[in-house]
C-alpha cells in the first residue's frame, strides 16, 4: 500500500531535498506540501473534502506565521490524521510540546533515510515511533518531578525574563525590593538554579514561561 503523505517545511530547499530522499521510497509517496502550519492544515481539509484522506503529515516545527505545534494539534483533533514531526530542534520543550499536541513520532533531519521511511510507515499505521535520543529525552522530562511556581512567583520570572531588574519588578507589582529578592530566591531554588539568565532558561524549558 502506498503512504500518501504532506510534507511541511518552511524551506523550499529542504522540502526539495525530503521529496527527493522520499521519491526513493516505494511506498510512499508526497502528494502535496505546505510551508508554514496554516498551509498545512488547509491541505489536509482539502483533501479530507474530495475524500481521500491523508495517511501521513511530516510537520517541521519552527515556522511563520503558524508553526508546527499549533499546526499538529488542529490537525490530529479535527482529522485525526496522524503526524511526525522532522525537525533539526531537540530541545525538551520542542519535544514534549509536540507529543502533548498529538505528534505520533519525532525524529531530527539527520536521522538516516531508511529511519525516516520506518517511520513515515509506522505514523501512517498508527504507531509512534521516537529515536533513541528523543526518547530518552521525553522519559527524563516524564520522571523528574513537576515545577509548581505561584502566582506570584510566575509574575516575577515572566519579569525577570524581559530583563527587568528588583527595583523595576518591585514597582511593576506593588512590593518591596526585599519582597521580590526573597521570590527570586524560592524561583532559583524550585528550578535549581542561581542566577536570573538560568532561572529564565531552564522555566523556558519546562514550558513555564
Amino acid at each position: 500500500m502506498t503512504i500518501h503523505v504532506l510534507l511541511v517545511d518552511d524551506h523550499p530547499v529542504v522540502r526539495a531535498g525530503l521529496r527527493a530522499m522520499f521519491e526513493e521510497f516505494e511506498n510512499i509517496t508526497v502528494v502535496a506540501e505546505a510551508a508554514d502550519g496554516g498551509a498545512a492544515l488547509a491541505e489536509v481539509a482539502r483533501f479530507a473534502e474530495q475524500g481521500h484522506p491523508l495517511d501521513a503529515v511530516v510537520m517541521d516545527l519552527q515556522m511563520k506565521p503558524v508553526g508546527g505545534i499549533i499546526a499538529t494539534r488542529s490537525i490530529t483533533e479535527q482529522f485525526r490524521t496522524p503526524v511526525l514531526v522532522l525537525t533539526t530542534f531537540d530541545t525538551q520543550s520542542d519535544i514534549v510540546a509536540a507529543v502533548e499536541a498529538g505528534a505520533l513520532g519525532y525524529l531530527l533531519k539527520d536521522a538516516p533515510p531508511e529511519q525516516v521511511q520506518a517511520a513515515v510507515v509506522a505514523t501512517a499505521e498508527g504507531r509512534r515511533t521516537l529515536s533513541p535520543d528523543i526518547a530518552a529525552t521525553l522519559m527524563d522530562r516524564m520522571h523528574r518531578p513537576v515545577i509548581t511556581l505561584s502566582q506570584r512567583e510566575t509574575e516575577i520570572l515572566t519579569l525577570l525574563a524581559t530583563g527587568a531588574t528588583n527595583r523595576e519588578m518591585a514597582q511593576r507589582l506593588f512590593i518591596s525590593e526585599s519582597t521580590v529578592k526573597t521570590h527570586l530566591v524560592h524561583i532559583y531554588s524550585k528550578l535549581g538554579v542561581d542566577n536570573r539568565t538560568a532561572a529564565v532558561a531552564t522555566a523556558r524549558a519546562e514550558n513555564l514561561l
